[in-house]
């Protein structure tokens, strides 16, 4: 066989992604993955297609990865499970309703539809939040999806194509364009390191840190709530340098189940379910929809979000290594970003000029200091 253009090396949902941008530009792929297509943190992620405003650099990527999936819509199978929901940045007091209207005119500046909601517009849109609440953001373009089923799709994009899928190929080390398996050495023009949380395991010095997170999802309630809802406390949540946080974040899946976060911890690998963050996460849910203590839970579970220390992705060549590119360090917001990060991928491997600016999510930029956290 001869050596294909290019090899990635994951296959969660951004690595399916890569090929499938890949695969569109007319290269040759091979995909290698350890386990099976869309097993790893894709399989433990909600499913949220959403615009960001935390940074220039995180609203380009996700604006425009999220163009990207509304462009696919049309094509994307039932199984995916694909809604547009829409998004509830939900504000509790008058000092948050500030916030709303910051975030509502930094997204019209740049040409995203929103809507700003009183605290009786919240009421009547989501009947299960509580009462008071003094207000939110409504971002109408927002979706939500099924992350395993759309990598999967994704992959047989790629493969429909003429890409080689490789399950059960566990690679042990990159080196440049070569990548050494359990089975043997495999070669090609590029390689790209797409491992999520096991990414620096094969390209020691990539700053990614495996940060914890739990899920509950309950039984089926269909129309219990309508949109994406997340406390506007979530990105200080997300950002926070601490070992531990929880916000609330529901969203409703087309199953009629919800599936509610959120927590973060940086603990390492370790699997197992923390209670007491579990128990934080509900007190957290139930402060703003109490009629949640109706509803019947039927699992908890984990899932490791690969996390920099700036936030942002690493998305591009991986300068110590050549013909090595990495796409890893989405932490929460792969499901989101894996298109705007497959074309960012594709366009350095050939040469050509990107929608945005690759720049800040480049591997090899600079890094604020690491904190205790990610020791």
């Amino acid at each position: 066989m001869p050596a294909p253009d290019v090899l990635v090396v994951g296959a969660g949902i951004v690595g399916a992604a890569c090929a499938e941008a890949l695969t569109a530009a007319g290269l040759s792929v091979e995909i290698l993955e350890s386990r099976f297509a869309g097993g790893g943190a894709t399989a433990a992620a909600m499913g949220h297609v959403v615009v960001m405003d935390d940074s220039e650099a995180q609203f380009a990527l996700t604006s425009l990865s999220r163009r990207l999936w509304v462009e696919m819509a049309p094509e994307i199978p039932r199984d995916c499970e694909d809604e547009e929901t829409g998004t509830l940045w939900i504000a509790e007091d008058e000092e948050e309703r500030t916030h709303v209207r910051r975030k509502a005119a930094f997204y019209r500046q740049r040409g995203v539809e929103v809507e700003e909601l009183s605290g009786e517009d919240v009421a009547r849109a989501e009947p299960s939040l509580r009462p008071g609440l003094a207000g939110a953001l409504r971002v109408p373009g927002d979706r939500v999806l099924y992350p395993v089923n759309a990598a999967r799709w994704l992959l047989e994009r790629a493969v429909a194509r003429g890409a080689v899928r490789r399950e059960g190929v566990e690679a042990v080390a990159i080196f440049g364009r070569r990548v050494e398996t359990r089975q043997g050495s495999l070669e090609a023009g590029a390689v790209v390191n797409a491992c999520g949380v096991a990414a620096p395991l094969l390209t020691p010095g990539l700053p990614i840190a495996p940060r914890k997170g739990h899920l509950v999802i309950t039984d089926r309630y269909p129309g219990f709530c309508r949109h994406q809802l997340v406390e506007l406390g979530y990105l200080k949540s997300a950002h926070t340098p601490s070992p531990e946080s929880v916000a609330f974040n529901l969203q409703p899946r087309a199953t009629g189940q919800m599936l509610l976060g959120s927590s973060r911890e940086f603990v390492g690998l370790d699997p197992s379910i923390n209670r007491r963050i579990r128990a934080r996460m509900l007190r957290r849910a139930l402060e703003f929809s109490p009629a949640l203590a109706r509803l019947s839970a039927l699992r908890t579970w984990v899932g490791f979000r690969p996390a920099t220390p700036d936030n942002l992705p690493l998305i591009g060549r991986w300068e110590a290594s050549p013909g090595l590119f990495v796409a890893a360090g989405h932490e929460g917001l792969g499901i989101t970003t894996a298109p705007a990060t497959g074309r960012l991928v594709a366009d350095a491997i050939l040469g050509r000029q990107s929608p945005i600016d690759p720049a800040p999510y480049a591997p090899t930029r600079s890094f604020p200091p690491a904190d205790h956290a990610h020791a």
